[in-house]
């Protein structure tokens, strides 16, 4: 991997944002957009089981899934204080990702103000909370919407590695998926160049997310998250601004999806081997480059 840093900024204004980052999709730490929230002050692990802690959700494990399991598909299901209660109390290798907590508690949806200064199209009716144990993992991925993402973290520390959309190959995408086939976890430690050689060619980024930075991930980046504490984020999310980026969020969403969904079901070993080949013939592709 040929990784460098996330530029980072205090405040930028939404000129230089549009000019230097939204239209080169290039991706942005700001500092103090948070900062003038009541959420950032207010938002902790108490108020949230205060608020919504009787709602249940799904909650995801480390295990990377394979090629045969649908994606976005919940290990198992628990009340949101409970599991929260868990989190506070130490390591846990469980995540929550996607909670619209605002259908739950609207009222906590006045913490915040969206930043329509910076960018058009955001998806207003879903606003979303991602949650991590110390230790859990949210694995190497591209959001299937295409849209681009302002995300907030607002307790603990998460490293993130990002990917340009166009280092798809390189990474091992598997083909009618959002998914690497390749396992980041650790990869700041040891990675398995051996069997995903074209890693070591992938550009990207590195990052450690604190309390109050708002990371831009423009759309179709890939993103792959380590808890290095336990903490909770806030995503964004706005749709591209040119139509062919909308229809490219759609057709994944509805198209894609869907049409792997159902090869699965219906004739998984054949389509298995057939994306399996498929991924390491484009890797191969970028290697001979």
């Amino acid at each position: 991997m040929q990784l460098k840093s996330v530029d980072v900024v205090d405040s930028i204004s939404p000129e230089d944002f549009k000019k230097l980052y939204y239209n080169t999709g290039k991706p942005l730490i700001m500092k103090d957009l948070a900062k003038k929230w009541p959420a950032y002050n207010k938002w902790n692990w108490d108020y949230f089981i205060d608020t919504v802690g009787e709602s249940k959700v799904g909650v995801y494990n480390n295990v990377k899934s394979d090629s045969y399991t649908p994606i976005n598909t919940a290990d198992a299901y628990m009340k949101f204080g409970d599991y929260l209660k868990k989190v506070k109390a130490g390591p846990l290798d469980l995540r929550i990702f996607l909670f619209n907590i605002f259908q739950h508690a609207p009222q906590i949806v006045k913490d915040f103000t969206w930043p329509d200064e910076l960018m058009k199209g955001f998806v207003k009716k879903y606003p979303m909370l991602f949650v991590g144990g110390q230790g859990s993992v949210t694995h190497m991925h591209f959001d299937i919407d295409m849209s681009h993402i302002l995300h907030t973290q607002f307790s603990g520390k998460k490293r993130v590695l990002l990917f340009p959309h166009g280092e798809q190959h390189k990474l091992y995408r598997k083909p009618w998926e959002v998914l690497s086939l390749a396992n980041y976890a650790g990869y700041n430690k040891s990675f398995d160049y051996e069997n995903f050689p074209a890693v070591k060619k992938a550009k990207g980024y590195e990052v450690i997310l604190e309390h109050g930075d708002t990371l831009y991930m423009p759309a179709g980046f890939w993103h792959h998250m380590e808890y290095i504490e336990s903490g909770f984020a806030m995503s964004l999310r706005a749709m591209q601004s040119d139509l062919g980026g909308k229809l490219g969020g759609l057709w994944k969403l509805f198209g894609m999806r869907g049409i792997d969904t159902f090869m699965k079901k219906t004739a998984p070993k054949w389509w298995y081997d057939r994306k399996h080949k498929k991924v390491y013939r484009l890797a191969a592709l970028e290697l001979n480059k």
